[in-house]
């Protein structure tokens, strides 16, 4: 199965500490992000997972890149 992820480490990027809670317009870390689009903080996050939003979501959005996956050799 092919995925990607990103995880920066805003403790060993601080400038981009100090500009992504502008451009996201969200104040706070952590921050998820899928497919270019910010989904919230911890505090959403969490409340996504529980009610199965977020699980949803993360499905979905494999399915929608699915056709870029590497044909496996």
């Amino acid at each position: 199965m092919w995925r990607t992820f990103c995880l920066c480490d805003i403790l060993q990027n601080p400038d981009i500490r100090a500009e992504l809670p502008k451009y996201a317009n969200w104040p706070t870390f952590p921050q998820l992000w899928v497919d270019g689009e910010l989904v919230g903080g911890c505090d959403i996050v969490i409340e996504m997972y529980q009610r199965g939003e977020l699980q949803q979501l993360i499905k979905e959005t494999a399915a929608k890149y699915k056709s870029e996956e590497p044909d496996a050799e």
